[in-house]
């Protein structure tokens, strides 16, 4: 699991490779993850938008960026969480994703809450280190 925490909103991101819907011989690989939201603040906060930045293997880059988060915009009072599953393909057997969520509060304010870098490994994938 990859967590980070801005302004005491917690993400939590769980990401998992989804071998029936990859195939390697076409170069396509899936993904799934899993994100909690918990907002551990004491103020009311909505999801309005958010932003991907992905990354392939081969160092191309994708930038995903849209309102709210699986056809939502979800509100979360101080102690609520709010989970969705989405996913990922690319072309190549690993990559990275990170990116970040826009918040307002009731009061009109608007800020950006990090989702933490994210590793998107095939199973058996051998990493060569530097």
């Amino acid at each position: 699991m990859y967590r980070a925490r801005t302004r005491d909103i917690e993400v939590v991101v769980e990401p998992f490779y989804l071998e029936e819907q990859s195939y390697p011989e076409e170069s396509r690989y899936v993904w799934g993850y899993h994100i909690v939201i918990e907002n551990q603040s004491s103020s009311t906060v909505r999801l309005t938008h958010r932003y991907w930045h992905i990354t392939d293997q081969s160092g191309l880059v994708d930038e995903v960026e849209g309102p709210g988060v699986v056809g939502e915009q979800p509100r979360l009072a101080p102690g609520d969480r709010y989970e969705y599953s989405s996913g990922c393909p690319l072309d190549t057997p690993s990559g990275v994703m990170f990116g970040h969520y826009r918040m307002e509060t009731d009061e009109g304010e608007a800020f950006d809450v990090e989702i933490p870098a994210f590793s998107l490994d095939s199973p058996g994938l051998v990493r060569v280190l530097n």
